[in-house]
């Protein structure tokens, strides 16, 4: 009897594990901070920045600012911008990235990149740009993929209902762009992927993301608006792609498009 043989394997792997999975694997890495480093990155490159060199501490991150004086720091430690940033990390701050090059470290989303660093392709994702996502996966016939629910750092069993939300909204729209259902297997995460399948179907997107516990965190901090504005559906044009990585840095640009090459960065 022949094996079946499929497509596009899926699997959806919360936090730092999900990263060392895409990473062993040579996998497709999605990695999903929807609440609200992926939603500022496709903003950020959607609204024109040239790309973003993303760094897992402020430390290298205000290095790096010294070294590129004209490019811009965007960034959060507890929500909000670290002294001496230029701007937080909300997507609504982001049309003043245009042109620029842009300095960017954030809670999770910036260390969960550094952790998945070896996937192919690795690039970041959520609602907001789900539809640039999937295409792109689509048209780089992508063979497998770890779509990895963020999480918060160093916070083993947060419920990041907000990251799994995006993270099953993609995988969703994945399944979709197949017109052989036959041509899609599940690896790990297909459990959860049916609960909060079924929980946007009752739910929707709005409400999971507002009842999330990051949320409330957010509204600790005033950003109350970020919550709903990152909920929104397709809402940019940009996939946030590494180009180049190490072991500190990671360099995405839209590959969608984007004005440099190759990712170039002094010091």
């Amino acid at each position: 009897m022949l094996e079946k043989v499929y497509r596009v394997l899926i699997h959806i792997i919360e936090g730092e594990e999900g990263c060392h999975f895409a990473a062993r694997h040579a996998a497709a890495a999605v990695v999903v901070d929807a609440l609200r480093a992926s939603a500022t990155a496709a903003a950020l490159l959607a609204h024109g920045a040239v790309e973003l060199i993303v760094t897992g501490t402020v430390e290298e991150a205000l290095l790096l600012k010294r070294q590129n004086p004209d490019a811009l720091l965007y960034g959060e430690r507890g929500g909000l911008p670290p002294v001496g940033f230029d701007y937080g990390n909300s997507p609504q701050e982001t049309m003043h990235g245009r042109n620029k090059r842009i300095i960017f470290t954030t809670t999770t989303g910036a260390g969960r990149l550094l952790q998945a660093r070896g996937s192919t392709p690795l690039l970041m994702g959520s609602t907001i740009n789900c539809s640039s996502v999937v295409q792109y996966l689509s048209t780089e016939n992508t063979q497998e993929v770890v779509i990895i629910p963020a999480g918060l750092m160093d916070v083993p069993g947060f419920d990041a209902q907000e990251d799994w939300t995006a993270a099953v909204y993609i995988a969703l729209n994945l399944v979709c762009s197949h017109a052989e259902s036959d041509s899609i297997a599940w690896g790990d995460g297909y459990e959860k992927f049916a609960h909060y399948r079924d929980r946007i179907e009752m739910e929707g997107l709005n409400c999971l993301f507002a009842k999330a516990p990051h949320a409330d965190k957010l509204r600790a901090v005033d950003k109350t608006n970020d919550i709903l504005y990152c909920a929104q559906e397709n809402l940019f044009d940009a996939v946030p792609l590494a180009v180049k990585q190490d072991e500190t840095r990671v360099i995405l640009q839209n590959a969608l498009g984007s004005p440099l090459k190759s990712g170039v960065l002094d010091g």
